[in-house]
């Protein structure tokens, strides 16, 4: 329920002028961005439109314990900035933003670069909405990021650190007749790679590469709940399927009997009558397991009984029946069991970004959306990385039946001691929060403490910490390339991939990440300064071959190695990121969904032809014999009329410790050359296209085409010189490539495609 505003038409003449503000400053966004970072052009996702700001994400924000009544307080608020010193808020507020938008989003009506330096100040007005005699009046915070203080009508109700978790106050006793002030102060210092690093994940101030935008101040629902004096303020729920119970702790303001009904679609199944602040047993007949394939959800509600036997508080919430464990599968080798049997988890990295709302989605179809694609593709995982959602997004994959993998949101600041002391307790409080506050959801299935190494320390304790904290879930010490052999997980990030090692004795083996197949969508892109993996790929068709051949491999790793599950990166585009399956603006998908689909099910059609094929193919699809010598030859070897009669022959690619070699290669220098026929017309422009590792220089017919330097390990086009375009002509013509090595894998191929 929400509150109804004094003067209806005064709040519309608002809204539209809010709106009109708001769609005014879009255009300025490119304008406003740091001159440190790309200037970008704004993308807005479909869903922007459907922002209202006299109705911001009206959705109960917190699906795990529900009351009826509630007030949303998201929507305008007054916001000013001010320096790091100031202890009381401004004497003016002259702007607006759009709670719960942050300070550096499109959709906040602000979309100006972070201001590590200052707090962002906040405040709005609301007329207390009624509540129980002798109840309270509860402030809730879904999140701020990151150093938050709260006043109501000039008093300070306290302070919370952590961008991530929520947090609440208690506002009854200093609530006044009428109109009531709440002023929010916020400072997002974006603090990393320094020893008092900060737990921001992704968040830069400025963005490149695999770092993003920050996203400042509140980025999650602000409401208002009205309570009795006795009121529950936490429900625990803990699926024992073994036992065909669930347990419930209850946890409230004051003692006393609390009675717990469990139903199944509304049907009543079961009620028992318990201790708050005890385990409460739930037990259950022909359960239902929980699974990605049938997400089947039981209701629960919890009632405490006042000291006359009354009904006084309640509260409405779920569970799933579900289990994750190790075990082991017919060949003995370690897997993740999910109820008792292995499912082979395949999904996403998801970073959760989004254009116009940053760290905050549009709306609730939004989030919505992602997760729905996700399950369309035949996916069943995601793993939500270097940031944590709404509680709504982990109802929505409970419902919609995904499982997820969580992320601790990285902290930076170096390895082995190098972080203060006051660092790594903020980061393990924020830790702690986090496991308590998620726990609710049974999509959850692993947490993960450190990912590659960032800011990572005491990883062994901070692992058996985290099994006390939850011994429910499997715990992956740390996804790729740091691992410290403990926890239930050994995770290897392999780009492109995808790669791993077999399971051992006590620890299931994962590929947390790999792929990145990279395509550019004119229009779709944040910004012309894009980052991926690999080489961008030129069209769907293109990039659904190379997709479907990373997943063919992970299945085979599966069978042949033990490997339990593997996440492709990524999802969506994020900012200059541009390895997403989906545009940033989630406007295109870029891949052929039917292959692509199929693929993560394990099934590999064949594809449709190749509407651009190259115009002269390289040995990626089909092997092209090559003459070949590694040692030094005449002058004139690239010639047309050179004999290399005497060289040996093999099929293209040739190196070592790289994707695709069919031809041994191992030294420093090789020498190729291939024969062709060109026929007419011989297209106006051309490029290379061409694996190397390490300096290459290309020839046609004797003439210098193209020489590049360093590698890429994957195909890549590459400008044809007017020169080498020239010497091309109808008939008999020569490709020839020299390829110079110095360290680590090597390899050569060389094709020719039409731009």
């Amino acid at each position: 329920m929400t509150t109804a505003h004094p003067f209806p038409r005064l709040r519309l003449l608002l809204t539209h002028l809010f709106l009109a503000g708001l769609a005014g400053i879009l255009p300025q966004l490119a304008a406003a961005a740091d001159p440190a970072t790309p200037s970008h052009k704004p993308l807005r996702t479909r869903w922007a439109d459907s922002v209202n700001p006299a109705n911001v994400l009206p959705e109960y924000p917190r699906p795990q314990m529900i009351r009826k009544t509630w007030v949303n307080l998201n929507g305008p608020w007054d916001y000013a900035l001010a320096g790091l010193a100031a202890t009381n808020p401004p004497t003016e507020f002259s702007a607006k933003i759009l709670v719960p938008f942050p300070y550096e989003s499109a959709l906040s009506g602000v979309a100006k670069p972070s201001a590590p330096d200052q707090c962002i100040w906040y405040r709005r007005q609301f007329r207390p909405p009624a509540y129980p005699k002798d109840g309270r009046l509860l402030l809730h915070f879904g999140a701020v990021n990151w150093d938050a203080t709260v006043w109501v009508n000039g008093h300070c109700l306290g302070a919370h650190r952590g961008g991530y978790d929520s947090f609440s106050f208690d506002l009854t006793d200093h609530l006044k007749m009428g109109v009531n002030e709440i002023v929010v102060s916020a400072w997002n210092p974006v603090r990393a790679d320094v020893a008092e690093a900060q737990v921001l994940g992704k968040q830069r101030l400025h963005p490149g590469g695999i770092f993003y935008t920050a996203a400042s101040g509140i980025w999650q629902t602000v409401w208002l709940e009205p309570v009795p004096a006795g009121h529950i303020t936490d429900l625990r729920i803990t699926p024992d399927l073994d036992h065909s119970l669930a347990q419930v702790l209850v946890t409230a303001e004051a003692p006393g009997r609390v009675v717990l009904t469990a139903n199944d679609l509304g049907r009543p199944l079961v009620s028992v009558t318990g201790e708050v602040g005890q385990a409460i047993s739930l037990p259950l007949t022909n359960v239902i397991p929980w699974t990605p394939s049938d997400p089947h959800l039981y209701g629960l509600r919890a009632v405490v009984l006042q000291p006359d036997g009354q009904p006084g508080d309640k509260v409405e919430s779920y569970f799933g029946m579900r289990s994750i464990r190790l075990g082991r599968d017919e060949k003995g080798r370690q897997r993740m069991l999910l109820n008792g049997k292995f499912v082979f988890e395949t999904g996403p990295l998801d970073q959760g970004y989004w254009p116009d709302g940053i760290y905050t989605a549009p709306t609730d179809e939004a989030l919505i959306s992602d997760i729905s694609v996700v399950k369309q593709l035949g996916w069943n995982t995601i793993r939500k990385h270097a940031k944590v959602e709404p509680a709504r997004w982990y109802w929505w994959t409970d419902r919609m039946g995904l499982l997820v993998w969580q992320d601790m949101p990285q902290m930076f600041g170096g390895r082995d001691g190098a972080l203060t002391p006051a660092a790594k307790t903020q980061f393990e409080t924020e830790w702690q929060r986090l496991l308590h506050e998620f726990a609710h959801f049974p999509s959850i299935i692993v947490w993960t403490t450190f990912n590659e190494g960032w800011g990572q320390y005491d990883t062994e304790r901070l692992v058996a910490l985290t099994k006390q904290i939850d011994p429910t879930r499997l715990v992956n010490n740390a996804s790729g390339w740091v691992d410290q052999k403990c926890g239930d997980l050994y995770d290897a990030h392999d780009y492109p991939g995808p790669g791993g090692k077999a399971p051992e004795a006590n620890r299931a083996s994962v590929n947390g990440e790999f792929g990145g197949v990279t395509v550019s969508v004119e229009g779709h892109r944040w910004t012309t300064d894009t980052f991926g993996y690999g080489s961008v790929l030129k069209g769907s068709w293109l990039a659904t071959k190379r997709y479907q051949a990373l997943w063919k491999k992970a299945y085979q790793l599966r069978d042949e190695l033990g490997i339990s599950a593997f996440i492709y990166t990524q999802l969506t585009d994020v900012e200059q990121e541009i390895n997403g399956l989906l545009t940033y603006d989630r406007a295109v998908e870029k891949l052929d969904r039917r292959i692509v689909r199929a693929a993560h099910l394990g099934e590999f059609p064949p594809l449709p032809p190749d509407p651009h094929p190259d115009w002269l193919p390289t040995s990626e699809d089909e092997p092209v014999t090559w003459s070949y010598t590694t040692n030094a030859p005449a002058a004139n070897w690239s010639a047309p009329d050179f004999d290399a009669g005497t060289w040996p022959t093999g099929p293209a690619t040739f190196g070592h410790d790289l994707a695709g070699v069919r031809t041994p290669w191992t030294g420093a220098d090789i020498w190729i050359r291939r024969e062709f026929t060109a026929a007419t017309p011989i297209p106006a422009k051309l490029n290379l296209l061409l694996k190397h590792d390490e300096d290459a220089e290309i020839y046609i017919n004797g003439v210098l085409a193209a020489k590049v330097t360093g590698y890429n390990g994957d195909y890549q086009p590459f400008p044809l010189s007017e020169a080498g375009r020239a010497a091309l002509h109808p008939g008999k013509n020569i490709l020839a490539a020299h390829c110079h090595n110095t360290i680590g894998g090597q390899g050569i191929d060389v094709g020719l495609t039409q731009p």
